[in-house]
């Protein structure tokens, strides 16, 4: 697996290496860390864009350390441009199978953060993506504890490679998954008065059974991979992002997992509403799997 981490070398970027560190990962993976160096505030002084290159080549060898002592080949890159525009680019001649994107995970300034570069990884890039939340914990390196992973499906084949993608990679002894399906939503008998009761509560019904469906077909996915897997159909009284934020903090996940297309797609171009909400606003990491 090859695993892409940009960074943006603030105080936030060594937890995000430390985290990807302290992950078990596919034998042979090999990470590559990059920083995009905007080249307009020196534009006439090229001397200054040379030592800060130099010095941001520095700062990637040292934030790069916990890989290396975890025995990862690591390799580190500066390029000048835009990360908003290169970070995919570099991700697409790369071959990355992953782009990890770090956050500081604070309120406004996280947002603001996704809604530059993140979001834009996020609609862009060829290969599935996470956003980083690393864990408050400091120090030395250790292997990543037993982990809450909730996986949302909606029965879709992108959900279905979401779930796959989570049963084929290893993952810390004793870890816990949790499949949920959100039944699609139907508006109130006030909302649509020509329809009779039993005809809403039909349809209820059959969303219910259909959700139950896919969240039992993802479990029984990763328990045939030998993973703890649990499935879940919570009702919706909000809509499916916001359903899925409240599940993870409910449930304590440390992470989230779900398919960057749904039963009805999505414009390239503008992602999918329930996987950007969950991106923005989850309080743990998130992966959007292509």
């Amino acid at each position: 697996m090859k695993i892409l981490i940009a960074l943006d070398l603030s105080p936030h970027s060594a937890g995000v290496v430390r985290e990807a560190a302290s992950r078990p990962w596919p034998a042979k993976s090999q990470f590559l860390l990059l920083h995009v160096l905007d080249p307009y505030p020196f534009a006439k002084m090229p001397i200054s864009l040379e030592r800060v290159k130099n010095s941001v080549r520095q700062q990637l060898s040292e934030v790069a350390q916990p890989l290396l002592e975890a025995g990862w080949k690591t390799d580190t890159d500066v390029v000048l441009g835009r990360a908003r525009q290169l970070i995919s680019k570099i991700a697409t001649s790369w071959k990355a199978d992953f782009v990890l994107v770090g956050t500081s995970g604070e309120g406004a300034l996280m947002r603001v953060l996704l809604g530059s570069t993140a979001r834009s990884v996020l609609r862009q890039a060829p290969c599935s993506v996470e956003i980083v939340r690393p864990s408050a914990k400091r120090g030395k390196i250790s292997r990543q504890a037993r982990m809450k992973v909730l996986i949302a499906t909606d029965g879709s084949e992108f959900s279905l490679a979401a779930i796959r993608s989570v049963a084929k990679r290893p993952w810390p002894e004793d870890s816990v998954f949790r499949v949920i399906a959100i039944p699609e939503p139907f508006m109130p008998l006030t909302e649509f008065p020509n329809f009779e009761l039993k005809e809403i509560e039909n349809l209820n019904t059959a969303a219910l059974k259909a959700a139950k469906r896919y969240s039992a077909a993802g479990a029984q996915i990763l328990a045939k991979a030998g993973l703890n897997a649990g499935e879940g159909t919570p009702l919706p009284k909000d809509n499916d992002g916001r359903e899925i934020v409240k599940e993870a903090n409910f449930w304590h996940a440390n992470r989230i997992v779900l398919g960057s297309h749904g039963l009805r797609g999505f414009d390239r171009l503008t992602i999918g509403s329930v996987s950007e909400h969950v991106a923005f606003h989850a309080k743990c990491s998130v992966e959007v799997i292509r």
